[in-house]
Protein backbone atom coordinates (compact mmCIF):
# COMPACT_ATOMS: atom_id res chain seq x y z
CA UNK A 1 0.00 0.00 0.00
CA UNK A 2 2.89 2.52 0.91
CA UNK A 3 4.24 1.89 -2.85
CA UNK A 4 0.84 3.19 -3.88
CA UNK A 5 0.93 6.37 -2.06
CA UNK A 6 4.12 7.33 -2.24
CA UNK A 7 3.47 6.83 -6.45
CA UNK A 8 0.70 9.14 -6.06
CA UNK A 9 2.11 11.14 -3.57
CA UNK A 10 4.82 11.42 -6.24
CA UNK A 11 2.78 12.21 -9.24
CA UNK A 12 0.50 14.53 -7.45
CA UNK A 13 2.42 17.16 -5.97
CA UNK A 14 5.36 15.43 -4.06
CA UNK A 15 7.68 16.12 -6.39
CA UNK A 16 7.96 19.93 -5.87
CA UNK A 17 8.15 19.56 -2.66
CA UNK A 18 11.12 17.53 -2.22
CA UNK A 19 12.11 19.64 -5.13
CA UNK A 20 11.96 22.74 -3.11
CA UNK A 21 13.90 20.97 -0.50
CA UNK A 22 16.68 20.26 -2.63
CA UNK A 23 17.00 23.67 -4.02
CA UNK A 24 16.80 24.78 -0.16
CA UNK A 25 19.79 22.30 0.19
CA UNK A 26 21.64 23.76 -3.02
CA UNK A 27 21.59 26.85 -1.66
CA UNK A 28 22.70 26.20 1.80
CA UNK A 29 25.79 24.42 0.07
CA UNK A 30 27.06 27.30 -1.25
CA UNK A 31 29.03 28.72 2.19
CA UNK A 32 30.84 26.11 3.73
CA UNK A 33 28.76 27.37 7.28
CA UNK A 34 25.44 26.00 5.50
CA UNK A 35 26.31 22.35 5.33
CA UNK A 36 25.06 21.33 8.02
CA UNK A 37 21.47 22.36 6.84
CA UNK A 38 22.22 21.21 3.36
CA UNK A 39 22.47 17.94 4.24
CA UNK A 40 19.52 17.89 6.24
CA UNK A 41 17.67 19.47 3.40
CA UNK A 42 18.66 16.07 0.82
CA UNK A 43 17.77 13.82 3.69
CA UNK A 44 14.04 15.19 3.98
CA UNK A 45 13.59 15.65 0.49
CA UNK A 46 14.30 12.62 -0.29
CA UNK A 47 11.47 12.13 2.31
CA UNK A 48 9.67 14.68 1.11
CA UNK A 49 9.76 12.73 -2.56
CA UNK A 50 8.71 9.62 -0.72
CA UNK A 51 6.67 9.54 2.86
CA UNK A 52 4.68 6.78 3.16
CA UNK A 53 5.85 4.34 5.55
CA UNK A 54 8.62 6.66 6.80
CA UNK A 55 9.07 9.20 9.40
CA UNK A 56 11.73 11.44 11.26
CA UNK A 57 12.72 11.13 14.59
CA UNK A 58 14.82 12.47 16.50
CA UNK A 59 18.50 10.78 16.44
CA UNK A 60 18.51 10.94 20.29
CA UNK A 61 15.53 9.06 20.45
CA UNK A 62 16.99 6.77 17.63
CA UNK A 63 20.94 5.85 18.84
CA UNK A 64 19.84 6.26 22.64
CA UNK A 65 22.52 9.29 23.49
CA UNK A 66 22.92 12.84 22.32
CA UNK A 67 25.25 13.74 19.17
CA UNK A 68 25.92 17.54 18.21
CA UNK A 69 22.91 17.67 16.32
CA UNK A 70 20.66 16.86 18.84
CA UNK A 71 22.45 19.04 22.07
CA UNK A 72 22.58 22.70 22.32
CA UNK A 73 24.24 23.22 18.93
CA UNK A 74 20.96 21.27 17.20
CA UNK A 75 18.91 24.13 19.00
CA UNK A 76 21.03 26.40 17.59
CA UNK A 77 21.03 25.69 14.41
CA UNK A 78 17.39 24.93 14.00
CA UNK A 79 16.85 28.33 15.47
CA UNK A 80 19.03 30.03 12.41
CA UNK A 81 17.12 27.22 10.18
CA UNK A 82 13.70 28.22 11.29
CA UNK A 83 14.29 32.40 10.32
CA UNK A 84 16.02 31.82 6.51
CA UNK A 85 14.46 28.58 5.26
CA UNK A 86 12.27 26.83 7.95
CA UNK A 87 9.59 28.67 7.74
CA UNK A 88 9.11 29.21 3.95
CA UNK A 89 9.36 25.14 3.57
CA UNK A 90 6.63 24.67 5.99
CA UNK A 91 4.25 27.93 4.69
CA UNK A 92 4.90 25.49 1.29
CA UNK A 93 3.46 22.16 3.20
CA UNK A 94 0.66 23.96 4.85
CA UNK A 95 -0.37 25.50 1.54
CA UNK A 96 -0.32 21.59 -0.31
CA UNK A 97 -2.15 20.16 2.70
CA UNK A 98 -4.87 22.74 2.46
CA UNK A 99 -5.27 22.26 -0.98
CA UNK A 100 -5.06 17.93 -0.65
CA UNK A 101 -8.41 18.50 2.26
CA UNK A 102 -10.46 20.08 -0.06
CA UNK A 103 -10.87 16.63 -1.20
CA UNK A 104 -11.94 13.75 0.23
CA UNK A 105 -9.25 11.25 -1.47
CA UNK A 106 -6.67 14.29 -1.14
CA UNK A 107 -6.95 13.96 3.07
CA UNK A 108 -3.94 11.39 3.75
CA UNK A 109 -1.76 13.53 1.46
CA UNK A 110 -2.62 16.49 3.62
CA UNK A 111 -1.59 14.52 6.87
CA UNK A 112 1.50 13.87 5.08
CA UNK A 113 2.56 17.69 4.32
CA UNK A 114 1.17 18.64 7.81
CA UNK A 115 3.59 16.25 9.13
CA UNK A 116 6.26 17.61 6.96
CA UNK A 117 5.76 20.66 7.82
CA UNK A 118 6.88 20.29 11.35
CA UNK A 119 9.81 18.68 10.32
CA UNK A 120 10.41 22.00 7.76
CA UNK A 121 10.43 24.31 11.32
CA UNK A 122 13.51 22.31 13.41
CA UNK A 123 15.02 19.28 11.03
CA UNK A 124 18.64 19.10 12.79
CA UNK A 125 18.95 16.60 14.96
CA UNK A 126 16.08 14.29 12.83
CA UNK A 127 16.48 11.41 10.74
CA UNK A 128 14.36 9.36 8.52
CA UNK A 129 13.77 5.78 9.48
CA UNK A 130 10.91 3.09 8.48
CA UNK A 131 7.90 3.17 10.68
CA UNK A 132 8.66 -0.17 12.62
CA UNK A 133 12.40 1.36 13.39
CA UNK A 134 10.79 4.47 14.43
CA UNK A 135 8.11 2.96 16.94
CA UNK A 136 11.01 0.78 18.35
CA UNK A 137 12.98 3.69 19.25
CA UNK A 138 10.56 5.88 20.76
CA UNK A 139 9.01 2.62 22.86
CA UNK A 140 12.73 2.19 23.82
CA UNK A 141 13.03 5.75 25.10
CA UNK A 142 9.41 5.73 26.67
CA UNK A 143 11.20 2.61 28.75
CA UNK A 144 14.12 4.25 29.65
CA UNK A 145 11.98 7.22 31.17
CA UNK A 146 9.75 4.96 33.15
CA UNK A 147 13.13 3.07 34.44
CA UNK A 148 14.58 6.61 35.86
CA UNK A 149 11.15 7.68 37.29
CA UNK A 150 11.03 4.09 39.31
CA UNK A 151 14.70 4.72 39.94
CA UNK A 152 13.92 8.33 41.53
CA UNK A 153 10.95 6.48 43.82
Amino acid sequence: MSAIMNFLWFILGGVFMGLAWWLAGLLCFLSIVGIPWGKACFVIGQFSFFPFGKEAVSRRDLHGRHDIGTGGFGTLGNVVWFIFAGIWLAIGHVVWAVGCFVTIIGIPFGIQHLKLAGIALAPIGMTVVDKDVASAARRREAEATVSRARSRD
